[in-house]
């Protein structure tokens, strides 16, 4: 299936970018967006499921950002999804300029919805231990916020997953107003639905590791999930 995208608004040279790693929020974002009028870049070819029941709000060529990134320039003034480990692939030539609506959730949340989501796909076939999960995808967070930091042609915003739930007025209008679009805040705030909000963690992410160093580090580990995830 082809690129699709979605109905034309509000848009300007910039390419933004949804991004946070899977279970994080993303793909709400990317229904907020819709909702307000935000061009999107997507192809519908992963259809809603029991995990996404709204959708994903993909584009399947994101999964070869690695090695094909010519696809970014129909992303100009269109908002795509693409999962926080390959953001480090994006073109960063002077011609292109990203803003980064950045998604951040309790990694044990995260965690427990990737279990769930593993499981259903392909039962008993992922044994990733949740502590090397947690471990790697902390460190995954610092390097890209360090990152993001080095790249003059990139503008962050990071936006907490509950946060967003909780006050979904106050994040429409802090969206509007770092996209520096007029996009539709009561329509954004309104496609908010908390029932969805369904792998709740109270214990702080801390409690999960004893030490989180540069020698726990394995992409290889973060691959094997998003793969698992069809993610990659």
């Amino acid at each position: 299936m082809s690129a699709r995208f979605s109905k034309e608004t509000a848009t300007n040279e910039c390419i933004t970018v949804v991004s946070g790693l899977p279970r994080s929020g993303t793909s709400m974002m990317m229904k907020m967006l819709s909702a307000g009028n935000m061009p999107l870049l997507i192809d519908e070819i992963r259809r809603p499921d029991e995990d996404n029941p709204k959708g994903y709000f993909e584009f399947e060529r994101v999964k070869d950002l690695k090695d094909d990134n010519s696809w970014l320039e129909m992303a100009r003034g269109r908002a795509v999804k693409i999962v926080s480990p390959l953001l480090f692939y994006l073109n960063l030539g002077t011609h292109y300029r990203y803003k980064i609506l950045f998604m951040l959730r309790n990694i044990n949340e995260i965690i427990v919805s990737q279990n769930k989501m593993a499981y259903r796909l392909k039962p008993g076939e992922d044994d990733i231990e949740d502590n090397v999960l947690m471990q790697n995808y902390s460190l995954h967070l610092r390097e890209i916020q360090e990152w993001e930091k080095q790249k003059e042609n990139i503008d962050v915003m990071y936006l907490n997953y509950t946060d967003v739930i909780k006050t979904p007025r106050a994040a429409a209008q802090r969206i509007c107003s770092f996209l520096d679009l007029s996009l539709n805040r009561k329509e954004m705030s309104a496609v908010i639905d908390d029932s969805l909000y369904r792998q709740r963690v109270e214990k702080p992410e801390d409690d999960y590791v004893a030490v989180v160093s540069e020698e726990n580090k394995d992409n290889d580990i973060i691959a094997e999930r998003l793969k698992h995830l069809g993610y990659l």
